[in-house]
């Protein structure tokens, strides 16, 4: 199986210091669903590892996050894409729970999923948290500079051995 996991916020739809709340409020970035339409085509299964403490902050609810996930994957279909797999920390940060990012629980969820192994697989993200769970699970870190992504990439440096583009797109057509 050729497995490629995916931040959501940042990286497939712009990010919000408020929180998206409602899929009014989801706004993919662009081209970020036409990337996910040709991984598909290229035989990629997609997965999402997202945190989502808007919930244990109590800003929105897990229906209300089901019906934002599904705006993307109704918007995906557009492009002949597809999420196989949306996995998320509902927990506040101080939780400490073992799902929030950069802990594992949602890479050991979803590896049970899938039944499969995440080594080699790409992880996509735009935060240093995104890029440091990549590594503990054997991922492939690919920083994308949307979202947080320019911000994560002046912490870590020029020499980090890290692939950075500039968008989901900018990533697909390189790996194509």
């Amino acid at each position: 199986m050729k497995l490629i996991i995916l931040d959501r916020d940042g990286v497939i739809n712009y990010d919000s210091e408020h929180y998206i709340k409602t899929p009014e409020e989801c706004l993919p970035i662009p081209g970020s669903l036409e990337a996910i339409g040709r991984l598909k085509q290229l035989g990629y299964t997609i997965a999402v590892a997202t945190n989502q403490s808007g919930i244990a902050r109590g800003l929105y609810s897990e229906l209300m996050l089901q019906k934002i996930n599904q705006k993307l994957q109704d918007c995906a279909a557009n492009y002949q894409g597809k999420i196989d797999f949306f996995c998320y920390c509902p927990h506040h940060p101080n939780d400490n729970c073992n799902c929030r990012k950069p802990k594992i629980g949602m890479f050991e969820r979803i590896q049970q999923h899938f039944n499969c192994s995440l080594d080699n697989c790409f992880f996509v993200g735009d935060s240093f948290s995104d890029i440091e769970v990549a590594k503990i699970v054997g991922c492939i870190p690919v920083l994308v500079k949307t979202g947080k992504g320019k911000m994560t990439l002046e912490t870590l440096g020029k020499d980090n051995n890290i692939l950075v583009y500039e968008n989901l797109l900018d990533f697909v057509k390189h790996l194509c």
